[in-house]
């Protein structure tokens, strides 16, 4: 196994395999300032999640279906509480590691361990309706289609298995390059094809009835002499229109928007993320490397404004809630962002461990998982 390098304007999900040996920040995290608050947050209610998301701060996002609100810690605790007050509709105890996000729909809950294995969930009382065998770590949250549930591990591979009995239908395998960000890009699955990002600097589309590859793209070429300055990977997951179009960022590498169905490319940015970025109307928004969160016309991909007020801070991906966008920090704050003009208008605190997994959202309501597993729900108020 190989030894692990932290590089520290990457966030937690994002460690790096390589050699060993601390590094200085590349960007210092700046210092909160003041500002014309026009939003706060409210604490409707809060839960433990077991144990948190262990000191590698594995990347357990919750997942949301219905009136419920699924968590997991890094140990197997698995718990389903009410979106409303926060009561504990039950509790169990996979033993299992688990290390992905979750995702929950039509009744099952569907994540990933470290040892390489998937398991559906049912919804109603916690009972695993299936396991599967993948090959290799699971980081990112398993993504499905009407018959499929589509998994991409840590060693390059995407695998599809079916969703009513975890049997696999198809892999595919990419090349990996010798240094990778300590992370997966996560799939996006439609019914006829799934958009896979890979450490190599391409997306493929596959054909979800066999797992062939149907158009590839070079989204990042590697530069420089050094394996780290050479990295380039898709670590988000591609962002889907109804209208066909697909947005995609990559770590050392270029923002771009694609027709999804030629791959032909519409435009393209010079902009080095590992965040998945946030379409919202006709705005494209995306955090950069260093933290400056930065706003692009989705038609033509001219910049709107940036704000670099919480670089360094290892933000989440973006959040939408309320007309805001919603970030977390290393520190546990939330922060709300105006998203015509950039500016930030609202902040709490929500637990010092800090928050590492993009917050979710419904309507005003914002539930926010610390490191340490403290869920809490807030809603904005004006």
């Amino acid at each position: 196994m190989k030894p692990i390098l932290l590089i520290a304007a990457i966030t937690s999900v994002a460690l790096l395999a390589g050699c060993a040996g601390k590094v200085e920040p590349q960007y210092p995290p700046k210092e909160l300032r003041d500002f014309a608050e026009s939003a706060t947050l409210d604490s409707v209610w809060s839960e433990q999640i077991g144990d948190g998301l262990s000191r590698a701060t594995y990347p357990i996002t919750p997942a949301l279906d219905g009136d419920r609100v699924f968590a997991a810690d890094a140990f197997g605790t698995l718990m389903a509480l009410d979106t409303n007050d926060g009561d504990t509709a039950w509790e169990t105890d996979l033993e299992v590691p688990v290390s992905s996000g979750l995702s929950a729909l039509v009744g099952e809950i569907y994540l990933g361990t470290r040892d390489g294995e998937v398991l559906a969930i049912d919804q109603r009382d916690g009972s695993v309706n299936w396991r599967a065998r993948v090959p290799s770590e699971v980081l990112a949250a398993p993504q499905a289609n009407q018959q499929l549930l589509v998994v991409q591990s840590i060693d390059g591979s995407v695998t599809a298995l079916d969703r009513n009995t975890g049997q696999q239908r198809w892999v595919y395998t990419a090349n990996r390059p010798s240094l990778t960000l300590r992370g997966t890009g996560t799939p996006q699955v439609i019914d006829p094809v799934t958009f896979a990002g890979f450490a190599n600097g391409r997306l493929v589309t596959l054909d979800n009835r066999n797992g062939q590859v149907l158009n590839e793209q070079r989204i990042a070429v590697p530069q420089g002499r050094s394996d780290i300055e050479r990295l380039v990977d898709i670590a988000g997951q591609p962002v889907l229109t109804q209208d066909g179009r697909l947005f995609v960022t990559s770590y050392n590498g270029r923002l771009v928007a694609l027709d999804a169905t030629r791959g032909e490319l519409l435009w393209e940015r010079e902009h080095s993320s590992y965040l998945t970025p946030v379409l919202v109307g006709d705005t494209l928004f995306s955090v950069d490397e260093s933290g400056e969160v930065l706003a692009f016309n989705a038609e033509n991909g001219n910049e709107l404004w940036r704000n670099d007020d919480l670089t360094g801070r290892k933000l989440t991906t973006a959040a939408y809630a309320g007309d805001h966008l919603v970030f977390g920090d290393f520190e546990g704050y939330l922060h709300l962002i105006e998203p015509s003009t950039g500016a930030i208008v609202g902040r709490e605190r929500i637990d010092g461990s800090g928050i590492s997994v993009r917050p979710l959202t419904e309507g005003r309501r914002i539930f926010a998982l610390a490191n340490d597993g403290s869920l809490e729900a807030l809603d904005i108020a004006e």
